[in-house]
């Protein structure tokens, strides 16, 4: 069995409303700048198919996503929704995540470990689970190159298989920015990602394809297009 995700009716103006008024506590009571050590930001996403792991959680529609992050010497954690949609025969319309890690660095070499509970209201027995991940990235200027590798946890029904991934990025001129990534999902398939992206004042534009080849044969690619912006 794989993670899925929500669509959009009623909840997805109500995700809406939650994540403006998130947005504006932050800006009001931090303004969204770094205070001492501390920092805060949110961040939000509207996306014309929200894929994970090259596999549609949105049923190909448009998704709208929303999140803050809070940090503190390396420390972090944070909260991030999604509408999803499943189909025939689930009802889960919401995604929300929380996570939590230690991110820094040694030797040159960036360093990340932490955990995520992925959460599903509607359907929390038959698709919430959790993963502990633990990731590199050296940094050489002209390219990023990273891994990751994410271990399920079971924490109600569904019992998840583990993951890793490679990631490459690289800044091109005009402020645009290239990212590839690769992962193998065990006992679901391989998954791929190729995108651009570019920063616009606040905002930052992107375009990706993204797929994978799954062990059961049903594949899946889309070509994904998506605005973001984070304050």
């Amino acid at each position: 069995m794989v993670k899925f995700s929500y669509q959009q009716k009623g909840y997805k103006m109500k995700l809406i409303k939650i994540s403006l008024a998130a947005a504006l506590a932050v800006s009001v009571l931090f303004g969204a700048e770094e205070t001492s050590d501390v920092s805060i930001s949110a961040n939000m996403a509207l996306t014309s198919n929200y894929v994970w792991r090259g596999m549609t959680q949105s049923d190909n529609s448009p998704a709208v996503q929303g999140g803050i992050d809070l940090g503190y010497k390396g420390l972090y954690a944070g909260v991030w929704g999604s509408n999803v949609e499943f189909g025939a025969g689930n009802t889960a319309s919401m995604e929300l995540d929380i996570f939590g890690g230690y991110a820094g660095e040694l030797y040159g070499i960036g360093y990340d470990v932490g955990a995520i509970q992925y959460s599903y209201p509607n359907q929390s027995k038959a698709l919430n689970f959790a993963e502990a991940y633990f990731g590199l990235i050296k940094d050489f200027e002209v390219v990023s190159i990273g891994a990751k590798y994410y271990s399920g946890i079971k924490t109600d029904d569904f019992d998840p298989t583990d993951a890793w991934e490679v990631t490459l990025s690289a800044p091109l001129p005009m402020e645009l920015t290239f990212s590839a990534l690769y992962g193998d999902y065990d006992k679901v398939g391989n998954y791929y990602n190729v995108g651009l992206t570019k920063a616009l004042g606040k905002f930052e534009v992107g375009v990706s394809y993204t797929g994978i080849d799954m062990d059961s044969g049903s594949n899946q690619d889309n070509l994904i297009a998506t605005i973001s912006t984070s304050f």
